[in-house]
């Protein structure tokens, strides 16, 4: 028998790869698909996959001709593609390379989703200030998606499976057409109404930007801003990324993803409740047990023991302290009575009426020794002035004048004392007793002796 020959693997890849290359078909293909897990690498080339509804494909664009793209490319774009296919031989897969790359017409709502996106976070709208936390343990979920689709039983399923008690309202609403943004806005103003609800699941399975462009929509931003419920957003997969991801609360990667956010899972509640509950039955048994001692101890007191003698005790002291009280009274009576006299001994000897008798005394002897030193001063002041008035008196000039003498004055009022101070024919002024005579110089005579 013929031994069979066994192929590498390397073999078997460059062989499919050839036979990729050389398919007419795969040479030049045009292609439209949503740009999703976009990478850049240093290189400059960059790696992507293209996806629709139902299948992806790896793709790759090289920097020479990624250098033609002439717009910013992005996750969740929707574009235009052409190149060929073949087969990656290292990893044994498909891979797209693209040669040329422009917007589908979704280009359009991407860039409508970007201005609106830009727009509203100027206002403020995204900021982490006006996210509300979720319930730890939300009674109510209130949950608003299509009822048909796949995502509500996946989001129901999952809170029965992790929270069962938690109560679960489904608010049916159209996700996708030209409907679908009053349904959503009135559907979260009708959850907004509910008085039992505690958190509101806003989501939708996957799709184009196309069918997720409801969750893009201003009104419906508005409308999840302006909720008094926390919100959280679970639109498509976890690549898709929405207006309302951003306003939201919180944004869930998918719609079980927000399910498993908003419960906590029974299991852990449950061993914790369990946990609480032994260390609560260990802390009251150890109370329990103290309180037992305590009131065995009490049990065994003297007290309990032998009440008759503690109460006879108790009486002994009772007429002890009695005793004390009452010779403490007597005593603070008299202590009080004497400090009383004290007091109004001492109102009397400082009394005002006393004060101003004692003060009038005082005052009369002073008023006496002032008498007294005042003539004495007097009488010496006076004897003094008699002496001094006596000196005055002798050489007193109108005295003298009434022996004879005279005083001679010039016109300037100058005292004569020599004839040297006057001129003959000069105006003089002689002081008698009595007045002034006023005469000429006839001549001067001067006396030998002087």
């Amino acid at each position: 028998m013929e031994q069979q020959a066994y192929l590498t693997v390397a073999t078997v890849n460059k062989y499919i790869k050839r036979k990729f290359d050389v398919d007419p078909h795969l040479e030049n293909i045009f292609v439209k698909g949503d740009i999703s897990n976009f990478k850049r690498h240093s290189s400059g080339h960059v790696y992507l996959t293209l996806k629709d509804e139902k299948a992806v494909i790896n793709a790759v664009m090289f920097r020479h001709d990624f250098s033609r793209v002439k717009f910013a490319v992005e996750n969740g774009m929707k574009v235009l593609v052409s190149g060929n296919i073949t087969v990656y031989e290292t990893a044994g897969t498909i891979q797209f390379y693209l040669k040329k790359m422009q917007l589908d017409g979704a280009g359009d709502l991407f860039v409508a989703f970007q201005q609106l996106k830009e727009r509203l976070g100027k206002e403020g709208l995204f900021e982490a200030r006006h996210k509300q936390l979720l319930p730890k343990y939300p009674e109510e979920i209130v949950v608003i998606t299509s009822p048909t689709g796949a995502a509500i039983r996946d989001m129901v399923m999952t809170i029965k499976r992790r929270f069962p008690i938690a109560k679960i309202v489904v608010i049916p609403a159209l996700v996708q057409g030209k409907q679908s943004v009053d349904s959503l806005v009135g559907a979260i103003d009708k959850a907004n109404q509910m008085t039992t609800a505690s958190v509101v699941i806003l989501g939708r399975g996957g799709g184009s930007i196309e069918d997720l462009w409801s969750f893009n929509e201003e009104k419906v931003a508005r409308a999840i801003f302006a909720s008094r419920l926390p919100i959280i957003s679970a639109v498509g997969h976890e690549t898709d990324v929405t207006i309302s991801d951003f306003v939201a609360d919180v944004r869930a990667a998918t719609p079980t993803g927000a399910a498993e956010l908003v419960t906590p899972q029974i299991l852990e509640l449950s061993h914790r409740l369990n946990s609480m509950n032994g260390r609560i039955l260990k802390v009251a048994q150890h109370m329990f047990q103290t309180k037992r001692a305590r009131l065995e101890a009490i049990g065994k007191s003297y007290a309990f023991r032998s009440p008759k003698l503690l109460v006879q005790e108790k009486r002994r002291q009772l007429d002890h302290l009695s005793e004390r009280l009452t010779d403490s009274t007597h005593e603070t009576v008299i202590n009080k009575r004497r400090q009383h006299e004290w007091i109004a001994n001492e109102l009397f000897h400082r009394s005002p009426v006393t004060k101003i008798r004692q003060y009038k005394g005082q005052l009369a002897e002073q008023s006496k020794l002032l008498d007294a030193n005042i003539k004495s001063v007097v009488g010496q002041a006076r004897q003094r002035f008699m002496g001094q008035y006596a000196v005055l008196s002798a050489v007193d000039p109108l005295k003298i004048m009434t022996r004879g003498y005279s005083a001679v004055y010039s016109s300037g009022k100058k005292t004569i004392k020599s004839i040297k101070a006057v001129k003959v024919d000069e105006q003089l002024s002689i002081k008698v007793t009595d007045g002034y005579i006023d005469c000429q110089v006839k001549a001067t005579r001067s006396e030998k002796n002087g």
